[in-house]
């Protein structure tokens, strides 16, 4: 028998991760952990001992450990990272500690309750040289990815919109909070927004409102009008208790410019018309794992190549800053701009006690500008 003198590519090791937190989100990343050849469970991490282990029976780990603290997992374990899938109050302290033990983490959205901790997070991962990215799964749509290369191959964009009607009984804490449809859910649209100009917001005029209808106790329904970078506009106009003719959980979106427009259904392929060049036209969507498994294979390709994810905190920040300058021109009932969140923001997160490190690093920087966009190559 011949032997070939063709080197093969070696095998690559899957990631031991240790996933915090087995409620219902937790769940199901633990199927989609078990359905990925690129990480293994080592350990799974919960307050409650008996949830953890019925989670990881009936996803198939019944070997792995369970604990209620990431210090009893990390050093029998030999993980090598953190999946955080808490609660948002919880991201904080789980991330610094993971960062800190030299572990990088993939955590849910949002990266933080407030914009002041998101911004102590961005400290934590650089004073600590760990990754930490925030999972923002509905950017890893394969449709998605298709109407942004029209926008982009559309030319400059003037208009940027957004429908979102859903009428969802959750029950729990969503229909007791002040701001349930800008709090909880905008921030996936907001976020595509961004993704979708490629620019980043200046600032934003927000109506909320609760119809006479809704199940909700806090405003159910939102209208903003956000300026971005170059003079874009995204106009978001959403509801959760708009029962029948739903849009998709992604929204409906329209994107405008000089050479056309561009439709996108949030679920199936996007359509676009260019009167005056024909050659632009719809392409097959690309095939690459969708939402939380598109989180997944970007982190783990972050830390085998280096490369930058697109959900790094950093720039995440944005993202939530939308949010919580949406719900403060509801309340003030002005215009506000996304620098005066971010400034005030990173005032708050300098005063409230941290560990030396992470005030060390928050004192070195030059303004939160700084921080947030040079760092992120912007």
């Amino acid at each position: 028998m011949t032997q070939s003198n063709v080197s093969q590519p070696e095998a690559v090791a899957p990631l031991r991760v240790i996933q915090v937190g087995a409620g219902g989100m937790g769940r199901a990343w633990l199927a989609t952990i078990a359905a990925s050849d690129d990480v293994d469970l080592v350990g799974l991490v919960d307050l409650d001992l008996a949830v953890a282990r019925a989670a990881a029976d009936a996803a198939g780990f019944t070997p792995v450990p369970v604990a209620t603290s990431l210090t009893e997992l990390m050093d029998s374990t030999r993980a090598q990272a953190v999946i955080n899938v808490t609660v948002p109050q919880a991201h904080l302290p789980v991330n610094v500690e993971a960062l800190f033990a030299g572990l990088p983490v993939l955590c849910e959205k949002p990266a933080a309750p407030t914009v002041a901790d998101a911004l102590v997070m961005v400290a934590a991962a650089e004073a600590s040289g760990r990754l930490l990215m925030i999972s923002q799964s509905r950017r890893y749509f394969n449709h998605l990815l298709e109407f942004k290369r029209l926008a982009d191959r559309l030319g400059p964009v003037g208009s940027l919109s957004c429908e979102f009607f859903k009428g969802p009984h959750f029950g729990g804490f969503r229909e007791t909070m002040p701001q349930p449809l800008l709090v909880d859910m905008a921030i996936h649209q907001f976020d595509l927004a961004r993704l979708l100009l490629g620019a980043e917001p200046v600032a934003v005029y927000c109506e909320t409102y609760n119809p006479s209808w809704s199940w909700f106790g806090g405003d159910a329904a939102a209208t903003a009008v956000f300026e971005f970078e170059g003079g874009a506009r995204f106009n978001y106009h959403g509801s959760w208790c708009s029962p029948g003719l739903e849009t998709s959980w992604n929204g409906s979106w329209r994107v405008s410019t000089a050479a056309g427009s561009a439709l996108w259904d949030g679920d199936t392929p996007p359509v676009v018309e260019a009167p005056d060049d024909p050659s632009v036209q719809v392409q097959p969507s690309p095939t690459g794992p969708e939402q939380i498994a598109g989180s997944l294979a970007e982190f783990v390709g972050a830390l085998r190549t280096g490369a930058t994810p697109q959900g790094v905190v950093r720039a995440n920040v944005l993202s939530l800053a939308m949010v919580e300058a949406a719900v403060r021109s509801a309340d003030t009932g002005r215009r506000v701009m996304i620098t005066e969140v971010l400034e005030g923001a990173y005032a708050e997160a300098r005063q409230a006690p941290q560990d030396e490190r992470i005030r060390s690093e928050l004192n070195g920087w030059s303004s939160v500008a700084e921080a947030l966009s040079l760092r992120a190559g912007r």
